[in-house]
């Protein structure tokens, strides 16, 4: 990926703009939706990794990175409506949507309400349509697993990765989790990660490809064979080796691998 071909870009959504990187390339183009507690830069080492030729729109949502001013509300429907905005703003006929964790869920929801261009979906950890043994006590916890540095290095090192993060990407990680605004970070402990969106899962027609961390612990293969692959008919899962749940900076090579092939197929 050359500096060059990569525009740094700001959309408008409601109550403010979004920062995005942009490159313009073959195919449909691949729209990136980070975690939470990530940014568009939890897709770099992946972005590396693609198809020289191909089109891309990655993006810090709202309350995150460089959109980390953006006002609420921070709940599934806006980041949902962000993503159509910042599509329709592109102007792709055709293009994929390629969710992590919290994206992989704002992508079903998006997904579900068929729009015009969609032509697959790629959920990378995708948090599950509905709740699986949310409890209250769970919730509290996830609310504070970015409270502070020592915080973010706990969460990383007991739920998030198998081990596999360089010494800068740990830093990463632990900027962009404290970077994020305090209402955009408890709007998905509190709100986004109870609410269930599996009504509208079942009417998505587009070829969907779920990429599952051998050692998640927040979205393991298991609970997303039964409770995702189970109510997306279109959809099929891979396992990835040897990584936990933040495999876009684990495990780069097989992610984009895996997208590539997928985009290739359609």
């Amino acid at each position: 990926m050359t500096s060059q071909s990569v525009v740094g870009r700001f959309f408008d959504v409601r109550g403010g703009q979004v920062y995005a990187h942009v490159r313009d390339g073959d195919g449909p183009a691949l729209i990136f939706l980070h975690y939470w507690g990530g940014s568009r830069r939890t897709w770099i080492p992946v972005l590396r990794r693609l198809d020289p030729g191909q089109g891309f729109v990655a993006y810090d949502q709202r309350g995150w990175g460089d959109s980390a001013s953006v006002p609420g509300p921070f709940g599934l429907e806006q980041l949902a409506e962000d993503a159509e905005r910042i599509i329709d703003a592109l102007g792709h006929s055709r293009y994929v949507l390629v969710g992590h964790s919290m994206g992989g869920k704002v992508a079903q929801m998006l997904a579900a309400r068929k729009p015009a261009g969609l032509t697959g979906v790629v959920l990378v950890a995708p948090a599950p349509p509905a709740p699986i043994g949310v409890t209250q006590q769970l919730q509290r916890t996830v609310s504070h697993a970015y409270d502070d540095e020592e915080a973010v290095l706990r969460s990383i090192d007991l739920m998030l990765t198998h081990g596999g993060l360089t010494s800068e990407l740990r830093r990463q990680v632990v900027e962009d989790s404290l970077r994020g605004g305090e209402e955009a970070r408890l709007a998905w402990p509190s709100e986004g990660l109870v609410q269930d969106v599996s009504a509208g899962v079942a009417a998505i027609e587009v070829p969907v490809l779920v990429l599952a961390g051998s050692h998640d612990k927040v979205d393991p293969p298991a609970v997303l064979a039964d409770h995702l692959l189970s109510l997306i008919p279109t959809a099929s899962l891979t396992v990835l080796k040897d990584t936990g749940h933040l495999s876009p900076l684990e495990v780069p090579d097989q992610v984009a691998a895996h997208i590539g092939a997928f985009v290739a197929q359609l």
